[in-house]
């Protein structure tokens, strides 16, 4: 008896090693989410307010207002006329009925209280802002 392959054709090899196609396509899944991720946080152009005393963000319903007044729920561009609808059914999906206002630094007061005020009517149980941590500066 010897030691080797049981048929002894010189026939090609009919079977393809998927191995290598599987380890290549996780790297570049892996890949692809962190990138979107990052992408993502970089694609609005918002300046959070500081403070110096924030606790963690509670999470809920996300409103993010750009400087130019562009509004977004959850990541959704929010047409005009249409925030409360919106709001509503974000609220009603969400397991904490929580509003997150991520709105700009310089975005106007009133607009920030009319935002909260329809986030309120829409059936919110509570409300917060987004803030970040001041950048300390060496002495």
């Amino acid at each position: 008896m010897s030691a080797g392959p049981l048929n002894n054709h010189d026939e090609p090899l009919s079977e393809i090693n998927v191995t290598p196609l599987v380890d290549v396509t996780l790297v570049l899944l892996i890949i692809f989410m962190v990138t979107a991720t990052v992408v993502e946080e970089e694609g609005k152009n918002i300046e959070l307010p500081t403070a110096t005393e924030s606790e963690e963000t509670p999470k809920g319903v996300t409103v993010a207002v750009e400087l130019d007044g562009t509004m977004y729920v959850n990541e959704k561009r929010v047409p005009a006329g249409s925030l409360f609808a919106m709001l509503e059914q974000e609220i009603e999906a969400a397991e904490q009925k929580i509003v997150v206002l991520k709105g700009d630094r310089r975005v106007l007061l009133g607009q920030a209280v009319s935002i909260l005020d329809t986030a309120q009517q829409a059936g919110a149980k509570g409300i917060a802002i987004q803030t970040e941590q001041p950048v300390e500066e060496e002495e």
